[in-house]
């Protein structure tokens, strides 16, 4: 065990901080439920960027993300369009203005903007609400899982074990220790809501930062000192049909590792995942943390600006952390562990092990607060959208309508408290990482696309029609796992046809929604698409209205940005290997993206709404600290 004194005291240092954020932040939380839940719509929205940014900069994800670096190289940047990540993009143009301009607290509340009331709305509602549990809860298991994989390899349990009154089989050590650090992610975010999540979520950037950009010069620094020996296209991101990378004469477990991943022929997993990520962008994001950060901006200009900011402090610190893990762990493999108790080399302890194998005193112990505490932001963003879901739509909606404030709070408490303990128990039975991101990320989220799609882009599209493809997607998603094998993104298409089938059998079966509510949705929100006849009956009532003529603006800019979310992960891999014609090229390609967003973007965000009136304060207006606190 290299770790040391000073790193634990680091370590311990930020876990006291997450316990004092719970404790500062207590009382502005439980004012009310939206002040609990979205922070009271009061916070700036390079916070609440900062902090989706460091919610998506979790654990297990950069413990996969370094591991598909290590085996495919530079054409590892396209591999998390799974996700896909490209959808902040998306939001960033149009969709996140669109969403807040509801002024919905949840993505289940948001249907009544949409469609009204009545049976099929209460049905959608209901439908919507069990999606995003179990959404939150895969999620909370995907990181559960990542985290004791990652703590296993610090604390070894034979260190542990003569301290402790009790034994531990092998295979639950790492989730023993998911469950220890869980409480304190459980703490502050259950008793500081929104609010805490975003303190908490500032502090950890900082932390990820010193400790990406440590990592990166550890990294160049042993690159200059020895060659890195990869196979042939390793290092362009451009690639061919088929795989061209052999790792036969170098790793041979690793040609394992790509025939087990099943991405090969690229050339088509390529498609399928440009396919359904821009399915899956165009619905707009899922009901988690995401949504919720967005609902939680002061107006929609903030939304749009928030998404936007992602991107910008996400890409380049968490790929620079990334390239630099890979390089360490391809320069000295040889001494790196990583194989499991059957013998086999498991991959994704590449990570932890060239943590503990490379970084050096007092700065292990910055690296390891920072993973802590990207664990922990996620997981606490993802258990408040939960905690929403449950609390908004379930209690508040169908149980006690009339519960006063400090009751609504404490509902909150217990809802969380039993989210963490089921997602627990579903995180001992899972597999590994990747098992669970694939479940998520293609099949899942597969069932999710049709009918939040439609919703947005088709007048007609009714609540019947919703409620039926939400749930025979949800369903075909939870089924398919049990009856099919193979590479859960290849089942997209299916689950995708059957969602849409069912969006638009329940959607003819039924009337449209009433005219009325469509007016107003049309009016509010402003989307383009095919909502001629309610753009003609607002016209009809007020003359001179204009629809949204930004669909092919909207489009151009969503390519533009999509390049330079690219460049901005290229950008720390080029520099750190040393390709300098590569990242001058790269430099180039971004300033001339930012050129044009300035102009084709950012000057056009002028507010649509009022914005909430900032918090009262000194003249100018209170400080960022004080704003959150």
């Amino acid at each position: 065990m290299k770790i040391t004194g000073l790193d634990l005291l680091i370590i311990f240092g930020y876990l006291a901080a997450t316990v004092i954020i719970g404790l500062l932040l207590r009382k502005r939380a439980r004012q009310d439920n939206e002040a609990y839940l979205l922070g009271g719509k009061k916070l700036p929205w390079y916070m609440l960027g900062l902090s989706n940014a460091s919610d998506m900069f979790d654990i297990s994800g950069t413990m996969w993300m370094v591991t598909i670096c290590f085996v495919y190289g530079m054409n590892s940047v396209w591999i998390p369009w799974l996700w896909p990540c490209f959808n902040q993009i998306f939001l960033m143009m149009y969709l996140s203005r669109w969403l807040r301009r509801s002024g919905a607290s949840t993505g289940a509340e948001w249907l009544q903007t949409r469609f009204g009331t009545g049976p099929a709305v209460q049905a959608s509602h209901t439908v919507v609400v069990a999606f995003a549990v179990i959404s939150c809860l895969g999620f909370m298991a995907y990181g559960f899982v990542g985290l004791g994989k990652f703590i296993e390899i610090f604390i070894p349990w034979e260190a542990v074990a003569p301290y402790l009154p009790f034994d531990i089989p092998a295979q639950y050590v790492g989730h023993f220790y998911g469950i220890l650090f869980t409480l304190f992610a459980v703490f502050y975010s259950v008793l500081g809501g929104m609010s805490g999540i975003v303190l908490g979520d500032v502090i950890m950037y900082s932390l990820m930062t010193i400790a990406a950009f440590s990592v990166a010069g550890i990294a160049m620094h042993h690159l200059s000192l020895r060659p890195l020996a990869v196979p042939e296209g390793w290092l362009s991101p451009f690639f061919s049909w088929n795989w061209s990378l052999d790792w036969t004469n170098l790793i041979a477990e690793a040609n394992q590792k790509i025939t087990a991943d099943g991405f090969s022929p690229f050339g088509f997993f390529f498609m399928m995942m440009l396919f359904k990520g821009a399915l899956a962008s165009l619905a707009g994001p899922a009901p988690n943390y995401d949504m919720q950060k967005i609902l939680s901006t002061r107006s929609p200009e903030e939304a749009s600006k928030m998404s936007g900011f992602v991107s910008v402090v996400l890409m380049p610190i968490r790929y620079a952390m990334i390239i630099g893990f890979t390089v360490l762990a391809l320069l000295y493999y040889d001494q790196l562990n990583l194989r499991d108790a059957t013998g086999a080399v498991d991959f994704e302890k590449i990570l932890p092990a060239a943590i503990n194998q490379f970084i050096p005193v007092g700065l292990m112990g910055i690296v390891l607060a920072g993973l802590l505490a990207a664990f922990m932001g996620t997981f606490a963003g993802t258990l408040n959208a939960a905690q929403a879901y449950i609390v908004n739509d379930i209690y508040l909606k169908y149980i006690r309508p009339q519960a006063s404030a400090r009751t609504t709070v404490s509902m909150n408490y217990i809802v969380g408290i039993s989210v963490v303990a089921i997602s627990i128990v579903l995180g001992l039975f899972a597999g590994d990482v990747n098992t669970i991101l694939q479940w998520i990320v293609s099949a899942l989220y597969g069932g999710y696309v049709a009918a939040n799609v439609l919703r947005w882009y088709w007048w007609r599209f009714n609540a019947n029609g919703f409620f039926w493809g939400m749930l025979t997607g949800t369903v075909a998603a939870l089924i398919l796992p049990l009856v099919t094998d193979g590479l859960p993104l290849y089942w997209f298409p299916l689950l995708f046809l059957v969602s849409l089938a069912g969006s638009i059998a329940g959607t003819l079966s039924a009337p449209p929604t009433d005219m009325e509510t469509l007016k107003k949705f049309y009016q509010t929100v402003r989307p383009w698409g095919f909502w001629k006849p309610v753009h003609e009956a607002v016209v009809a009532d007020t003359p001179g209205f204009q629809g949204n003529p930004d669909f092919k603006l909207d489009i151009f800019n969503v390519f533009v940005g999509i390049v330079s979310q690219i460049g901005m992960a290229l950008l720390p891999m080029y520099l750190i290997l040393g390709q300098t014609r590569a990242l001058l090229v790269t430099v180039a390609v971004l300033l001339l993206c930012a050129l044009i967003l300035k102009r084709s973007w950012w000057d056009r965000l002028t507010p649509d709404a009022p914005a909430a009136p900032p918090p009262a304060g000194p003249e100018g207006g209170e400080k960022v600290w004080r704003t959150i606190v």
